[in-house]
């Protein structure tokens, strides 16, 4: 295959896979972020915490079931075809995340709706698990032989840019809406919306080939008859299947997991920065380092896949805690002067049905450097002016000045570039490290299991491990969590090194 004729039409399959891949990983992340809204209309809020932890143990049982949508698809991918698998899982996952915001809430239709909002997410990551693999496999294998870093590092930013466009969506429908109508019909509109995008992609994707490469294995008679089998059942390729989650994808999991997710929520639950501030931190940091992706990719054509995702890991694990302490210092009001204190309003909100009424009251403390850290008390006091307030809510919120805004918009945007680095070259990596008949079902594995399990517990772990470390009087408790991601990284780049030869692969087509 010559390169004129295997780059013919390339940005096609470039915007067909990378569109919706792009979707459906901002379907994935809609959930997430807006988890909190979720869990108060899908799930009894008799118990509040336990609501929200229900959400949260929703939306990790869709990084659980990742692997079994790889190894599901991955079968149908390398036994009928690329492109009609990864069709099934864009048709999939945009349907789910539709279905999602058509769903009645908990007080409508009562247990049904969390069992409905469960089984929705259980079939986002299946079809996940399948996609990904599906695209960076269908991309590859349209790209010219020395080019395959700079060609699937397009899909490599489907991710990062799936992630701000869903910041965007819902910072866009919350401005667009008061908050009353947000929280009574405004956040299903993130839902809503994918499906347009849905069938877009759809319309771009059924007028596509199937690849080059699978179309020539398959006219050959030589795809594999038993994917799984083949990959898992062979001493060889479950060596490299192997290879691949513990010197790479496992590593490449938890920086990716860290750099954006964790930067989040640490930004808005640790340091207190105001929501709407944070999103948009990150978003800013997401759209500066994302062209970096294919920077990378292509690096990687030049002088080797596994160099540039090795030192991603080990610079990540090195400057991981300097970079959180300097965050948290920065947006820590401590360390400001404060030159105003105590501004107090009061508005009432509701008359509650018992008589009482609910008021917020707001102190605002204001630093040298504009620094706000507002105390917001929400109180329940009864018509009777005489009656003393019950407290029910405090919460602490800092809205950062724009010096500090953009200093912890830069230290979110490095470990956006560690990001870059581990993932930009990764798709091509795990394609030419098996052969074309069960590539599909090989490389979806040990990818959706370093990246869904292990950087999907991320969040979890490294909040466990904090709060542990902040209950027993641990001075730099906030630093705690990293050592999930560092430990993790840690051992996959030592694996990585020792065992993973950039030149050892057996695939050449």
């Amino acid at each position: 295959m010559n390169t004129e004729n295997s780059t013919k039409g390339i940005w096609k399959v470039i915007s067909a896979s990378s569109v919706g891949t792009l979707i459906e990983w901002y379907d994935f992340y809609i959930f997430g972020s807006l988890a909190a809204t979720i869990s108060t209309k899908f799930f009894p809020q008799s118990n509040p915490t336990a609501a929200f932890l229900s959400t949260l143990a929703t939306f990790a049982a869709g990084f659980v079931v990742r692997p079994f949508g790889a190894l599901f698809f991955g079968r149908l991918g390398d036994l009928i075809g690329r492109k009609h698998t990864f069709m099934m899982t864009l048709l999939l996952m945009g349907g789910a995340t539709f279905l999602i915001g058509c769903i009645p809430s908990y007080d409508t239709i009562g247990f049904l709706a969390p069992f409905l909002v469960l089984l929705l997410r259980l079939l986002q990551g299946l079809a996940l698990g399948g996609e990904y693999g599906g695209a960076a496999t269908y991309v590859a294998e349209y790209a010219p032989h020395g080019h395959r870093g700079y060609w699937t590092s397009w899909i490599q930013t489907t991710a990062t840019v799936g992630l701000f466009v869903s910041l965007i969506v819902i910072l866009v429908t919350k401005k667009s809406t008061t908050k009353e109508q947000f929280e009574l019909w405004g956040w299903r509109v993130p839902f809503w919306i994918s499906i347009f995008m849905v069938l877009i992609s759809y319309i771009i994707r059924k007028n596509m080939h199937e690849s080059p490469l699978f179309a020539k294995a398959k006219a050959e008679g030589k795809t594999s008859t038993n994917p799984l089998k083949e990959s898992f059942g062979n001493r060889l390729n479950m060596k490299y299947v192997l290879l691949a989650l513990f010197g790479a994808a496992m590593g490449q999991g938890v920086v990716w997991y860290t750099g954006q997710f964790y930067a989040m929520s640490f930004i808005q639950k640790v340091c207190n920065v105001e929501s709407a501030q944070t999103d948009s931190l990150v978003a800013i940091a997401l759209l500066m380092g994302a062209p970096f992706f294919v920077v990378f990719g292509a690096l990687s054509d030049k002088i080797g896949r596994k160099s540039i995702m090795m030192a991603g890991m080990l610079i990540a694990v090195c400057c991981y805690r300097p970079i959180y302490s300097a965050i948290f210092q920065t947006a820590n009001v401590k360390n400001k002067t404060e030159i105003i204190a105590k501004l107090e309003t009061t508005t009432r909100d509701k008359v509650l049905p018992n008589g009482d009424s609910t008021h917020t009251y707001s102190k605002v403390h204001l630093y040298e450097d504009g620094t706000k850290y507002t105390y917001d008390s929400l109180v329940t006091v009864k018509i009777d002016k005489s009656a003393e307030p019950i407290k029910a809510k405090i919460s602490k919120i800092v809205l950062l000045n724009d010096s500090d805004k953009w200093f912890i918009i830069f230290m979110v945007f490095i470990q956006v570039i560690f990001v870059t680095m581990v993932y930009g070259p990764i798709a091509a990596f795990l394609v030419e490290m098996f052969p074309v008949k069960i590539r599909y079902t090989s490389m979806s594995l040990p990818y959706h299991i370093g990246n869904g399990i292990f950087g999907g517990l991320l969040p979890t772990v490294a909040t466990y491990l904090a709060t542990k470390s902040k209950e027993g009087g641990v001075g730099t408790w906030y630093l705690d969590g990293l050592w999930y991601p560092i430990i993790v990284a840690s051992v996959c780049f030592v694996i990585g090194m020792l065992y993973i030869n950039s030149k050892d692969k057996h695939t050449f087509d």
